[in-house]
This record gives C-alpha cells, sequence and structure tokens, in this order.
C-alpha cells in the first residue's frame, strides 16, 4: 500500500513541486493539501495520513505548533510529522523535534532526501537534514563535555552499541551488518532502549546519545 502523505505549505507552487516529485514515486501518494495551519491540522485529524509534511511559516497556526498537536507529549496517538522549511533556525529545529516531529529538512535539500523523509518517517525511522543533523551533533557534544560520566539508564552494553548506531544516522539494515546480528535483534534493542530511555523516535534517541556523552568513543 501506498504511504499517504498529507502537505501543508502556504505557498501553492512548493506544494504543487512536492506533490508532483511524491506522486512520481510508486509507494508515496499525496493525498491531501493546506494552505494554513488551521487546516493542515484539520485534515490530518479527519484523513489520518500515514506522514504530514508540515512548512513552519503559515498563517493561522505554524507548522510548530501544529506539530506539537498532532505529535507532542501529551498526545497519546502522535501523528509522524516531517518539518519541511527554509529556515534552519536552531530555535526552530529544537521546537520541532521537542514537539513531537520526526523529521526535519530543508526544502534545498532535493527530491531525493525529501522522499527518503517520507519513507524513513513511515517506517517509523527518522531523517534530519544533514546540514541540521551536524550542528545538532556539535551542540549536543559540547553540552555532554562538561558531563563527568553519562547515566546509562541501565542500557545493556548490546544496547548501548545499537543506540550509537542509530544515532549515527544508520538505518536498521545497516546496523545489523555493523554489529554482525539480525534485523529482528535490532528492532528488539532499539525498543528497549527507547522504553529505559523514555524517548519515542530515533531523533530522540540520537539527541539522548550526544547529551549524555556516549558518543565520544565515536
Amino acid at each position: 500500500m501506498a504511504i499517504r502523505v498529507l502537505l501543508a505549505d502556504d505557498q501553492q507552487m512548493v506544494r504543487t513541486g512536492f506533490r508532483y516529485m511524491l506522486n512520481a514515486e510508486p509507494d508515496i501518494e499525496v493525498v491531501a493539501e493546506a494552505g494554513d495551519g488551521v487546516t493542515a491540522l484539520r485534515l490530518a485529524r479527519e484523513v489520518r495520513p500515514d506522514v504530514s509534511l508540515l512548512d513552519i511559516r503559515m498563517p493561522g497556526l505554524d507548522g510548530l505548533e501544529v506539530t506539537r498537536r498532532l505529535a507532542g507529549p501529551d498526545v497519546v496517538e502522535p501523528a509522524r510529522v516531517v518539518v519541511v522549511t527554509t529556515f534552519d533556525l536552531d530555535e526552530y529545529v529544537h521546537a520541532a523535534l521537542s514537539g513531537g516531529a520526526v523529521g526535519f529538512l530543508l526544502k534545498d535539500a532535493g527530491p531525493e532526501q525529501l522522499v527518503e523523509a517520507v519513507r524513513a518517517a513511515a517506517r517509523g525511522d527518522a531523517l534530519v537534514s544533514p546540514r541540521v543533523t551536524v550542528r545538532l551533533l556539535r551542540h549536543f557534544t559540547a553540552a555532554a563535555a562538561r558531563r563527568r560520566s553519562p547515566d546509562l539508564r541501565g542500557l545493556t552494553g548490546r544496547e548501548l552499541d545499537v543506540v550509537r548506531a542509530a544515532a549515527l544516522g544508520l538505518t536498521n539494515p545497516e546496523i545489523a551488518r555493523r554489529l554482525f546480528v539480525s534485523l529482528s535483534t535490532v528492532k528488539t534493542h532499539l525498543a528497549s532502549a527507547q522504553q529505559k530511555l523514555g524517548v519515542r523516535n530515533r531523533v530522540e534517541i540520537a539527541a539522548w546519545a550526544y547529551r549524555a556523552g556516549v558518543m565520544e568513543e565515536e
């Protein structure tokens, strides 16, 4: 079945371009569009797409508020939201990811990353624009350097290996090959790590790994 996508952007040309790129993929279908935040929130709740692509600057409600209402910490069944924007300001990135977004992509990232971000979100993974990721990791690493010893939250050695690999941006198959384990083992370790860390997705796993200082060996 195709991945059902909601597009929300106040620029018709942007929506048209994204729709063209996504509908060209055999496994993706744009099922709804919105030009403002209020409509985006309503359609997301009515249509229940697999993935919502939200711009930040929209009239009515901005994309960050829509993200929080669809995927925030208090949402029982959080939606899978990818924020796609022209602006990569740190406060936007932080607000999007803390609001529950599973991806943060710049509009100039190109069609391949746009498509991969949708697929990653649909399968429960995450994708953050590389340019943004580098800056985030530098920030987290600097903060971790001030910590004496990490709180591993009860992670086993193998779970920590999987967490580190996920924080480096590796997919589940890549982690399996790197650690010489099965794909199901990777999924089991990730699920256990998420529960122990109290996080909901790979973006939050990566954030924890760098904040905690467990990436210093990488």
